[in-house]
């Protein structure tokens, strides 16, 4: 089997896997990372209205600027799960559940959310 395709089967069964056992609701939201090449994006979603909360990325006003080399690296994400911590403290937000999506938990994802844990979030 093509390489390229492989991984793009492994990243939808753990996409389905995830989204099966995480479920954001009012008392505790979703926690949602995107990562693509260049940037790193997270959301913190109610799933039962259906809205995004708050959100962050390496693409943000209040990171852009300080990023060097751009937002494809770990130190970029840890300064999106501090944003998103503020963030959420700022809306009222405590606890979430983290969804890694298809992502494994290392890397840059675990970077965030230590961070996010670091600044206040419980999950």
């Amino acid at each position: 089997m093509d390489p390229i395709l492989k991984k793009r089967r492994n990243r939808a069964r753990r996409r389905i896997r995830v989204r099966k056992k995480v479920y954001g609701t009012a008392e505790r939201p979703r926690l949602s990372v995107y990562r693509s090449l260049r940037h790193i994006y997270c959301q913190i979603i109610d799933d039962d209205a259906g809205r995004t909360l708050v959100s962050a990325s390496t693409m943000s006003k209040e990171i852009r600027d300080s990023l060097s080399k751009g937002g494809g690296n770990v130190a970029a994400a840890e300064l999106v799960g501090k944003l998103i911590a503020e963030k959420a403290k700022a809306a009222g937000i405590e606890k979430v559940v983290f969804d890694r999506g298809p992502y494994k938990f290392h890397g840059r994802v675990k970077a965030l959310a230590e961070k996010a844990r670091e600044g206040g979030l419980i999950f």
